[in-house]
């Protein structure tokens, strides 16, 4: 059968004529599609990053053990890696081979960067032993006052009985 009459024969048929070039062009011509799964899966890695701070630092159970963010970077990988298969066993219908391998890659060097931060930084706050109890003297120092003053706690212990000093947490 020559190459002419192969625009005539089913599918099956052309296969058996790699000559006659005509599923090559069909190939050719089908429209590829985005790999949602990828740029998904690496929006979740993204949020699962800069969310332990505003989100889930507030909040003991998740504090402690970011098992939430863990959890979102799981997911988030799961996603690339789906949509990574996707790509290299399917590559004329779905994009995504280059772009996925190297979002793959990008969000396990995430991955790193979060867990050696939150471990790294989590060992750098002083231990509680070391903090001072109720009613322990506490060391001299100078800290200035609202108006700027410098004030000592040895000035202020020649005045008075004892200094009360109260801390509060938060930004202003």
């Amino acid at each position: 059968m020559s190459c002419k009459h192969a625009r005539f024969v089913s599918i099956a048929c052309t296969a058996r004529l790699p000559s006659c070039g005509t599923l090559e062009y069909e190939d050719r011509f089908v429209k590829r599609h985005w790999n949602v799964p990828i740029w998904a899966g690496f929006a979740i890695v993204i949020v699962a990053l800069v969310s332990y701070i505003p989100i889930f630092a507030q909040f003991p159970v998740t504090r402690d053990v970011p098992w939430a963010d863990y959890l979102l970077f799981l997911l988030g990988g799961g996603l690339i890696a789906v949509g990574v298969k996707r790509a290299f066993q399917n590559p004329e219908h779905y994009r995504g081979k280059i772009s996925g391998s190297i979002l793959a890659v990008l969000s396990v060097l995430l991955l790193g960067i979060f867990v050696g931060s939150i471990l790294y930084l989590a060992k750098q706050i002083p231990s509680a032993e070391r903090a001072l109890h109720t009613g322990q003297l506490a060391p001299p120092f100078v800290l200035q006052d609202i108006a700027g003053k410098q004030v000592a706690s040895s000035e202020l212990l020649k005045r008075h009985r004892a200094v009360v000093m109260v801390f509060y947490r938060g930004y202003w």
